[in-house]
């Protein structure tokens, strides 16, 4: 079994390219003075909602699933934060969502895995949007369907439902954020909608 030390293990592709051609490349394109200012990916939290179907174990269990499978990681419950009446939640209510934290290696693959098979599969794809930035340069997008990651059996895509994916990036600001994921393939949407 190969551990971190031996010259067997290799780092994810995405993350030995960042290190060696892309953080240059980025520091020179954004005009950084120094090398640990160049944006880099933290984090990446995959999570779903079980919303309405908070009730029902078998969609509890399809949507734990699917975080599971595609993300190799198992997730962790989230409890509602606040009561909102017309949802019927009341605030310490378990199970409203579930999410997983992926970080490193496990990170870099996901990303590999998300950019290159899965978003290819979306039907009529024409990028991701290129508003889904929040204030601190985070990049949030959400998928319809969990049937475009190919690690799914056509059974278990049956009961479909929605994820959401945050990349959180130590920029600052989108300008950087953005420069960073077209650095990893991340497809935008081109000014008018069209790719």
């Amino acid at each position: 079994m190969a551990t971190k030390n031996t010259p067997t293990a290799t780092a994810p592709r995405l993350k030995a390219l960042y290190r060696t051609q892309y953080a240059k490349e980025l520091q020179a394109e954004l005009g950084l003075d120094n090398i640990h200012q160049v944006p880099k990916l933290e984090k990446i939290i995959v999570s779903a909602g079980i919303g309405k179907n908070k009730d029902d174990k078998r969609h509890y269990e399809v949507v734990k699933n699917t975080i599971i499978k595609i993300t190799g990681q198992a997730p962790v419950d989230r409890m509602a934060r606040k009561s909102i009446a017309g949802f019927k939640i009341r605030a310490g209510m378990n199970r409203v969502g579930i999410n997983v934290t992926l970080r490193g290696a496990r990170m870099y693959e996901f990303l590999d895995r998300f950019v290159n098979i899965a978003l290819p599969r979306v039907r009529d794809f024409h990028g991701v949007s290129a508003k889904a930035f929040d204030k601190g340069g985070n990049y949030n997008v959400g998928v319809v369907e969990q049937s475009i990651f190919p690690e799914l059996s056509f059974e278990e895509t049956q009961h479909s439902h929605g994820l959401q994916i945050t990349f959180v990036i130590s920029s600052g600001n989108k300008e950087a954020s953005r420069a960073l994921l077209e650095k990893f393939g991340v497809p935008f949407e081109k000014q008018g909608g069209v790719r």
